[in-house]
């Protein structure tokens, strides 16, 4: 069981790259940067309320919880 940060696909859908989140958040590109390349251990909570204002979404939109077998399901399809 894990969870996973959907933050890549939030800013594809509205073509936005690192530097233009950074910009428009005020949050470190360092720390977008792992969370887009779902490579951190913790989010805080100003970071996810900037996102999710930013996205115009929920935590849920922005993160995401799996099983195992979610993950099997999607190597598979």
């Amino acid at each position: 069981m894990a969870i996973r940060c959907k933050l890549s696909t939030l800013m594809g859908e509205k073509r936005y790259n690192i530097q233009a989140v950074h910009e428009k958040t005020g949050i470190a590109r360092s720390a977008i940067s792992k969370l887009y390349h779902d490579k951190t251990n913790r989010i805080d909570y100003d970071t996810l309320n900037k996102l999710c204002e930013l996205f115009d979404c929920t935590v849920g939109d922005l993160i995401e919880y799996y099983t195992d077998e979610d993950k099997e399901n999607d190597k598979i399809n």
